[in-house]
């Protein structure tokens, strides 16, 4: 397959989000609306939104895909076939959906809109596959529990039908995200959306006697933590030809709930990877944001390393320091978000050339226009001499 019809795809938990997969170089975004998604948690976009992100990402020449993921129950069916519907006539280039029922309402409430089998659909092997191609589902986000020879099969013996893979990212500790942990300890879904993450959690062992019930014990695992059903977080990078061999047409990147910056990372170093920047020097980028120990997950088989005992994630070798609003008679526009101070040194992180390159901080000044030595105002403006135009959109980070 050829390089270049390998489709990188980014998370867009809102615009802003979008519009940064998009300008760091995702191929496609997969978005969610305000409902019928299963990242309710996320900020997710009004009918109105998504109408402007069809329209903003058709005009860059990308593609947009809308989760539609959710299990469904009684009474959702004739909202979600007016949602189908609305998708269509917008543009959107695909829905992801998990549930048969749903299908059957897309295909018939919208016929032109084509098909995505999410990853809760738990697609394993060459048979479901070309039993989802008999549905009009036109691409299948393949189960995060396959190894590349599994995956290999299925493209071999389903070759018309488009395969999608994570490349990187949190997991589930449960498969496929098929889980009910987050309803039992807090009565919110995950399978309709609000998950609440309960496998991150710590946990503790509590004595039964009633006179000792308020005292608690740690868990430990090997002395190791109390983090227990804690997932590593998937990364692939090194490892994208072997994806690309294997069939996989679109590298998926997980993280709907995070940040702008590091959504911007992740997006910048795995597209530099597809570039043919050095994998090395794209995997240390995945190390510079807040991560769980990484994992290839099942890729090369059997896998009973896969759960991050230690804590609940590790701070990256860079902080996050301010997004850049922009450039102008030689002076840089930033809105802080981690405090930094005149002298300090700042790397930027940007898709263009400017990546990497360090930035002084001299003569400092807040909004007002006065000298500061110090940018500690949460979200304040500031400014200093750059000899960099940089653009908004780029961020600045200081290696730790």
């Amino acid at each position: 397959m050829e390089r270049k019809k390998i489709e990188l795809l980014a998370p867009a938990g809102n615009f802003e989000k979008l519009k940064t997969a998009l300008r760091f170089g995702a191929d496609a975004v997969y978005v969610g609306g305000k409902e019928f998604s299963l990242r309710a948690f996320a900020d997710n976009f009004s009918a109105e939104e998504l109408k402007a992100a069809v329209e903003y990402t058709h005009s860059c020449g990308k593609k947009i895909y809308v989760a539609t993921n959710i299990y469904l129950r009684e009474g959702d069916a004739e909202r979600l076939g007016a949602y189908f519907s609305f998708l269509q006539s917008i543009g959107a280039d695909a829905a992801l959906v998990s549930d048969p029922g749903a299908v059957c309402i897309a295909r018939q409430a919208a016929p032109d809109l084509p098909l995505h089998l999410s990853t809760q659909a738990n697609t394993t092997n060459a048979y479901a596959a070309k039993f989802w191609q008999g549905c009009g589902i036109s691409r299948v986000v393949l189960a995060r529990e396959l190894s590349l020879r599994e995956i290999e099969a299925i493209h071999a013996s389903c070759p018309q039908m488009e395969l999608e893979a994570f490349v990187h990212g949190a997991m589930c500790i449960s498969y496929s995200g098929r889980c009910l942990l987050s309803d039992y300890l807090d009565g919110r879904s995950s399978n309709r959306g609000a998950c609440v993450q309960a496998c991150r959690w710590g946990y503790e062992l509590r004595p039964v006697s009633p006179a000792e019930r308020e005292e608690s014990l740690p868990v430990e695992e090997d002395k190791r933590g109390t983090y227990i059903l804690n997932s590593k977080d998937l990364n692939m990078i090194a490892h994208l030809d072997r994806l690309r061999g294997a069939g996989v047409r679109s590298f998926k990147i997980e993280g709907r709930m995070k940040s702008g910056y590091y959504l911007a990372t992740v997006v910048n170093a795995y597209r530099r990877a597809l570039d043919g920047a050095p994998i090395g020097r794209c995997a240390e980028e995945l190390d510079t944001v807040a991560h769980r120990a990484y994992t290839t997950a099942y890729a090369f088989g059997e896998n009973h390393e896969t759960v991050n005992y230690d804590n609940a994630q590790t701070k990256g070798t860079c902080e996050y320091i301010a997004d850049v609003l922009g450039w102008e008679n030689g002076r840089l526009t930033v809105e802080m978000r981690n405090r930094f101070y005149t002298g300090d040194e700042l790397e930027v992180l940007s898709p263009d050339g400017f990546f990497g390159r360090k930035v002084c901080v001299f003569d400092l000044r807040g909004e007002d226009g006065e000298r500061v030595d110090d940018a500690k105002l949460v979200q304040g403006k500031y400014s200093f001499l750059s000899d960099m135009p940089l653009s908004k959109g780029d961020f600045l980070r200081r290696r730790r």
